[in-house]
């Protein structure tokens, strides 16, 4: 299994700070609005009550993908919705944001309006969840600790998302092209994934099409 180096972790991320504050200023927000501070204060909420988490999402394909990017959102896996520490999040500032079937939204803690606040999503009850938390790797973030997970368990949630007709269509597509990104770079998670290859294959085919956008709720 790949693994994190925590000097690249630490460059990664400043470089992921460095675009929220770009998009900041090009949408006109709160200058030096970042997701460092959110992503700061919810690692302390789960560590506080010794949540077991995996980062997933925007901020994991930032740390293993080759090429620079960024997300607007903190997405972590809990292994189910009891885990997550709601009454904790609420009393460090988060705000609720309501739940779908397989994701538990929230919003940083803030003084700007909820909707520029850094959405924080929980994602849980889903198939490669478990694995995804059990081989997460601990890395040294610039003075806290995140737990990531393995790029092999990272294609299984994206594919399981790709792979949900309800989820909105530009999604998927973004979740088939980090599947092939993650497969190109990382030798391992081909074989790990017996399949692999035909499950893309028929994704390709389905969703790059042009037609209306036909998704449902987010997923």
């Amino acid at each position: 299994m790949s693994a994190l180096n925590d000097r690249h972790v630490q460059e990664r991320l400043a470089q992921s700070y460095a675009l929220d504050r770009l998009w900041s200023e090009i949408m006109g927000l709160t200058s030096g609005d970042t997701k460092e501070k959110p992503l700061r204060e919810v690692i302390a909420v789960v560590d506080a009550m010794a949540t077991a988490y995996a980062v997933i999402g925007g901020i994991a394909m930032q740390l293993h993908s080759a090429e620079p990017r960024t997300t607007l959102d903190i997405d972590l896996a809990v292994r189910s919705f009891a885990e997550v520490p709601r009454d904790a999040l609420a009393k460090a500032g988060f705000l609720h944001d309501g739940r779908h079937a397989h994701i538990d939204n929230w919003r940083a803690p803030g003084t700007g309006p909820r909707a520029h606040r850094t959405p924080v999503q929980f994602s849980a009850e889903d198939v490669g969840i478990d694995q995804a938390i059990a081989r997460a790797q601990v890395v040294d973030a610039g003075g806290f600790q995140l737990r990531v997970a393995a790029p092999v368990d990272l294609v299984v949630l994206k594919l399981a998302a790709a792979e949900e007709p309800r989820r909105r269509q530009t999604k998927r597509l973004q979740d088939l092209t980090d599947i092939v990104v993650l497969s190109r770079e990382f030798p391992e998670v081909a074989p790990a994934l017996p399949g692999l290859q035909e499950r893309v294959n028929r994704l390709a085919a389905k969703l790059l099409t042009v037609g209306r956008d036909r998704g449902g709720p987010e997923r």
